[in-house]
């Protein structure tokens, strides 16, 4: 019998202590009928993270830490998390408190739903509560990006995603790879689905990773992925055959 659980969320955090005072516990609601865990991945946080975790842990047996000495950005983070996860699903969603995780039990309900040629449930935000210029930056890097790789996906920054591990894995790493996230799943002849959520607004501090990597530093990756999906080789339809007789 396997002792694999269902799902690990994975948090990626640059000094988020009040947002996750109650995003953690919200997350414990979302997935108690489910075995899970979730796995803060602290990117180099100066504000009392670590004592906060260290305190919440004690009556939250799922809950678990890594921490990165120095901040290495968010994709770094959230790769970091995947890598120690133990789930069959890795669920994702940003520090910010933003992200909702009650939608989680429907984004892997739906994956499942679709078969195992589906890998990623993509969350799609309605009704932002972001600023003006975080909204703009964000509406030209999708309008531009979907232009370029007809991922059919409107909103590849919304950090409230379920992508099965294995899947993950074998997916190419570089900076912003998060945010192509759809992209880099279609070019593995693999699946997307995706589910309107609703976003909230900040209830603490101010976003760590900044706007601009959102339409300048984010270009060169987006011809990366552009190319990477030219140049994807034919996808092998696999069986094995087998070479024993089976006992009589």
């Amino acid at each position: 019998m396997s002792d694999q659980l269902e799902v690990s969320v994975v948090i990626p955090c640059k000094n988020e202590r009040d947002n996750l005072s109650f995003l953690i516990d919200e997350v414990g609601e979302a997935l108690k009928e489910r075995s899970f865990e979730l796995i803060v991945v602290d990117d180099g946080s100066d504000d009392g993270t670590d004592l906060l975790l260290k305190d919440f842990a004690q009556t939250r047996p799922w809950l678990r830490h890594l921490r990165h000495e120095k901040s290495c950005g968010q994709s770094n983070a959230v790769r970091t998390g995947l890598l120690y996860a133990k789930g069959e699903f890795i669920a994702t969603l940003d520090g910010d408190g933003q992200n909702d995780p009650a939608f989680f039990p429907e984004m892997i309900d739906k994956i499942k739903a679709a078969g195992p040629q589906c890998a990623l449930a993509a969350g799609q935000r309605m009704k932002r509560k972001d600023g003006a210029l975080k909204m703009l930056s964000s509406r030209i890097a999708n309008g531009v990006r979907q232009a370029m790789l007809r991922d059919n996906t409107r909103d590849s920054g919304c950090g409230l995603k379920v992508v099965r591990r294995d899947v993950f894995l074998m997916l190419p790493f570089f900076e912003s790879w998060h945010r192509f996230l759809p992209a880099l799943v279609v070019r593995e002849g693999l699946g997307v689905v995706h589910i309107d959520v609703v976003d909230r607004g900040r209830s603490h501090g101010t976003s760590k990773y900044g706007i601009f990597d959102r339409l300048w530093v984010g270009i060169p990756d987006l011809f990366g992925v552009l190319w990477l999906r030219k140049r994807r080789m034919k996808i092998p339809v696999i069986s094995e055959i087998s070479l024993h007789s089976s006992d009589s």
